[in-house]
């Protein structure tokens, strides 16, 4: 295994398979399209739900980067694009999870109903680097808005990653990495 190694690829949409090879601990460089939301967008979509509405993304096999970058500066796809605490998505993460969101970037712990989410629905949490918010844009490529442009920076975007760097700090079979440990 390579907890803390060499980072093993990842592409982007998740498939089981990738998953499943996953473990907790592991240092990985994600490519491929990823969206962004935070907690008010993730309220946003729970309604939506519950309404019986049509979400405004695919979640199968989908990840979302907790994220609210900063402006583009010109000539770039995003600003600063560090990751905001998981914790805060918590009450909306595991029905989400349960439509077939099988990857989710954030930092900070998580709590036991995400975690037990994770191992039923066979899905994983990354943690990216706090305070490298400016690192981390340069391995985004693309950002395109996809929903609820009132939110400004919080909105949901469809990002392209490229060799983003992340460390896997909760997996499918219910290991846990300090970090992410309530």
């Amino acid at each position: 295994m390579n907890t803390i190694g060499v980072p093993i690829d990842i592409r982007l949409p998740l498939t089981d398979e990738a998953v499943a090879s996953l473990r907790a601990g592991m240092t990985v460089r994600l490519t491929g399209p990823c969206y962004t939301a935070r907690d008010a967008a993730h309220k946003r979509l729970v309604e939506m739900l519950d309404r019986g509405e049509e979400l405004p993304l695919p979640l199968r096999g989908q990840c979302i980067y907790y994220v609210g970058p900063s402006p583009a500066p010109e000539g770039k796809p995003i600003g600063a694009a560090g990751p905001t605490s998981s914790y805060r998505m918590d009450a909306y993460a595991p029905r989400l999870l349960a439509l077939g969101l099988k990857g989710m970037i954030g930092k900070g712990a998580r709590t036991r109903p995400v975690l037990d989410a994770l191992r039923r629905e066979k899905a994983v949490y990354f943690g990216a680097v706090g305070g490298a918010a400016a690192l981390l844009a340069r391995h985004i490529t693309a950002s395109g808005l996809i929903a609820f442009p009132d939110l400004q920076s919080e909105a949901i975007r469809l990002l392209t990653l490229e060799g983003f760097p992340a460390v896997v700090l909760a997996d499918s079979y219910g290991n846990v990495f300090p970090e992410a440990q309530a």
